[in-house]
């Protein structure tokens, strides 16, 4: 069975380095699928992660909540951010260029939406917000990348 973790997420600051310590572990050909309620935190995850991997804090990173996929070119990479909410299925991602995306990274917000698509090895970030806070839960990927990942440096 995979490990999950369950971290605090005081407040966007907590979020972004949480993403950001994500960029630092992610690899061509990984998949992170972020779930939760609208105003959770998945689009602020996805900016600062995108960001970090960029290393430009200044990265126009809109919210593919329209154009469905935002394309990127990283350091590690190309990336895509798809956001999945207004699709009804997995048929509806050919023609958004799935297949393609996935020779580089992509990050994906409403992963239900992929059905039988869905990258098995992935990293899942569930948010759930509670005020400016929010609780992850975490699992996926190799067991030394996610306990890398939700390393508090902070605790022993």
């Amino acid at each position: 069975m995979a490990d999950t973790f369950h971290l605090d997420l005081p407040d966007l600051a907590a979020t972004e380095a949480l993403a950001a310590r994500a960029a630092a572990l992610a690899r061509p050909g990984d998949a992170i699928l972020l779930e939760g309620p609208l105003g959770a935190g998945k689009s602020a995850f996805c900016r600062a992660f995108l960001r970090a991997a960029a290393d430009d804090p200044e990265l126009e990173v809109p919210s593919p909540s329209f154009t469905l996929v935002q394309g990127y070119e990283l350091p590690l990479g190309a990336a895509h951010h798809f956001d999945l909410y207004r699709l009804s299925g997995p048929d509806e991602l050919e023609e958004l260029g799935w297949d393609e995306a996935r020779d580089g990274l992509v990050l994906v917000e409403w992963p239900d939406r992929l059905g039988w698509l869905e990258p098995e090895a992935a990293l899942r970030l569930r948010l759930i917000p509670d005020g400016e806070a929010r609780r992850a839960s975490v699992s996926g990927w190799d067991a030394a990348r996610l306990r890398a990942l939700v390393q508090d440096p902070g605790r022993s």
